[in-house]
């Protein structure tokens, strides 16, 4: 886990951008504290910052390997891990291949030598690296399955660069000539989703390569993106009577990924909520590491906290537990410097449990694995139901569902049946996008003046939704959370959170081999039984303690609605909107009259303020430059 620089010049200038890339490398420096370096020819400069987790003496970057005949030939800078690497360095040696170190980087550029492209097909495990072929002329880029690792890329005139974070670039942008205007289209689908989604990101000429996705480069050419990766989820029948077949499947699947993500020259802990996923993942981790750290938070308030059924895990699975309660008042004072570590906002109120808690982790373990992608593999979010509840509205003609939309909309807000209703005779496409259901169109029209219907949330899900034609309901809200809400919201967090203290996060359950027995679980094997993630209830009957297999998904809760209502929020909150220089974003009176409405029980506006409180904080830190996010400034050599 690191942050890389990687700058292609377009004309054959890289050296004047070595004192840009040595300038932006500290911006990351929480990425890799352990190590830094720079390298450059005539048409590249490549900076990377290390954290060391594997092959600690050795594997430094930019790494340079090569064949016998040009043992110079790559240039390397990668972030993430490959956990497959010593079944890919016994491979590729008895090919003939020679390694210079015992790390897992290596394995990826002696595979490209060997695979080509393909190489990513080849990798398990979270990664963003880029490769300069000295002899070819040509950067190869790549992102994992899923999308893990982030990797932000921009081209000007001048050359393109590749980053970890969004604010290296931002920092080379003299240079660069890079036009730092923001991207009206983004902030709506940010508003509208909660998140920025892929490729996007605020800055208009600043974007991510997508997860699953390769992209070419020569120098002065353009960035010629390819996916290698689509999740699918390819159901199949189960035989009556074989189920336990696919459970079993799922239970080694799932142990085999834990052992793998294991390896490391460090310790590694275990995030542990009171829930099945990181329960399911810790009690596995324990067979490799007797002696295994777990770490969870909560709050004081009552109801928002799964602290005790932690703990009660942690002792049934003979763990040493360590807790973090987060006050109201360290909320508030986070809340900037998580910002400037995200890049762009994200409106998950559960940023700031996990920023505590990684905090506190790092202070035992230098890697710590956790349950998410748990939810979009195998079906775990309570909205997955609603197919259920909906069913009886497919056996409708087309004119009794219109009648009955028209008559949704004009039963008076709250009356039961309205929802249901409202819901059932719409098609998925227009109901369904994700978690991230907070403003409808005339909400988001009352703070965002501006707003478009062409740029709402079915600009970025229709795209998503066309792949899908083809499975069934519960499917295909899989499918769409695996490309916004997983990708834009939860994968964010986990890395730019926990990187944000030098502690690297390992997601067992987004292992290319889990998603390949993930993507066969019919339907009624997800919803089963009045729960969800059914098969991997079973799958874990004999592995996590019984408190746990059927209880209800929290994660980390967040008393923002009362917070935000009440002393701990409410002043922050009003002084936030007074001083924010977002009028030309945002209708500030109306953020105004809903916070009031929302202290005074009018209306529940928790997440809605949350999301354009975030933007504006953000704002406040990368725009206006008003805002300080009090980040320690960290001095460490370079080497060139």
């Amino acid at each position: 886990m690191c942050g890389l620089l990687a700058m292609l010049s377009s004309n054959s200038d890289a050296a004047r951008f070595v004192a840009a890339t040595e300038r932006a490398l500290p911006c990351f420096h929480h990425r890799g504290p352990d190590a830094a370096g720079t390298w450059n020819d005539d048409d590249a400069v490549f900076g990377f910052n290390r954290l060391s987790i594997i092959d600690l003496e050795h594997s430094h970057q930019p790494l340079r390997w090569g064949p016998e005949d040009n043992p110079q030939r790559y240039a390397l800078t990668f972030n993430g891990e490959i956990y497959n690497y010593i079944e890919l360095r016994d491979e590729l040696s008895a090919l003939g291949y020679t390694f210079n170190t015992h790390g897992d980087s290596e394995t990826i550029v002696v595979g490209y030598h060997h695979w080509g492209k393909d190489v990513v097909n080849h990798l398990r495990g979270m990664f963003a690296f880029t490769i300069w072929d000295t002899q070819d002329r040509v950067v190869f880029a790549a992102r994992d399955q899923f999308g893990i690792k982030p990797l932000y890329y921009a081209t000007t005139d001048a050359g393109t660069v590749f980053s970890s974070e969004k604010k290296s670039i931002l920092e080379m942008a003299p240079e660069l000539g890079l036009d730092l205007s923001l991207d009206k289209r983004a902030i709506e689908h940010y508003v509208d989703l909660q998140y920025v989604p892929e490729p996007e990101s605020l800055h208009a000429a600043i974007r991510r390569l997508e997860s699953g996705c390769t992209a070419t480069l020569t120098p002065g050419g353009e960035v010629v993106a390819e996916r290698y990766f689509r999740p699918q989820f390819n159901v199949t029948p189960v035989i009556k009577g074989e189920e336990q077949k696919l459970f079993d499947a799922i239970a080694a699947a799932l142990e085999d990924s834990v052992a793998k993500h294991m390896r490391a020259d460090v310790t590694v802990g275990s995030f542990l909520s009171g829930g099945i996923d990181s329960t399911a993942i810790a009690t596995l981790a324990k067979r490799h590491n007797p002696n295994l750290l777990t770490f969870t938070t909560g709050f004081e308030r009552q109801g928002y906290s799964e602290v005790d059924v932690a703990a009660e895990s942690a002792e049934a699975i003979g763990v040493e537990h360590i807790v973090k309660i987060v006050s109201p008042e360290e909320y508030a004072e986070s809340i900037p410097k998580i910002m400037w570590y995200l890049d762009d906002p994200v409106a998950d109120p559960s940023l700031v449990p996990l920023f505590f808690v990684a905090q506190e982790a790092r202070k035992h373990v230098k890697v710590v694995l956790s349950g998410e992608g748990a939810d979009e593999l195998f079906g775990g979010y309570t909205i997955y139901k609603e197919p259920l509840s909906l069913a009886p509205f497919e056996k409708m003609p087309d004119p009794l569902l219109k009648g009955l939309n028209r008559l949704s909309h004009i039963l008076p807000e709250g009356m039961k049946g309205k929802s249901l209703l409202e819901r059932g005779t719409m098609p998925m496409e227009d109901r369904y996008y994700g978690n991230a259901r907070s403003f409808n169109y005339d909400q988001l029209r009352r703070v965002l003046p501006w707003a478009k219907r062409e740029w709402d949330h079915r600009e970025v899900t229709a795209p998503i939704y066309a792949e899908s034609v083809d499975m069934d309901p519960v499917a295909r809200m899989q499918h769409l959370d695996l490309f916004t809400w997983m990708r834009g919201d939860i994968l964010v967090k986990a890395d730019k959170i926990n990187m944000a203290h030098s502690l690297e996060l390992r997601v067992p359950f987004l292992d290319k081999e889990v998603f390949a027995v993930a993507e066969t679980i019919p339907h009624d094997l997800k919803i089963a039984d009045g729960t969800t993630k059914y098969a991997l209830r079973k799958a874990m009957e004999q592995i996590v303690p019984p408190h746990v297999l059927h209880r209800k998904k929290l994660g980390f809760p967040v008393p923002m609605r009362h917070w935000l209502a009440g002393d701990e929020l409410y002043g922050w909150a009003q002084q936030t909107i007074r001083d924010s220089q977002t009028d030309d974003i945002f209708n500030k009176h109306e953020v105004e009259e809903m916070l009031k409405e929302h202290r005074d029980g009018v209306s529940d506006h928790s997440r809605r303020l949350w999301t354009v409180l975030a933007f504006m904080v953000w704002h406040g830190i990368f725009v206006e430059h008003r805002i300080d996010p009090g980040i320690e400034q960290r001095d460490y050599p370079v080497k060139l």
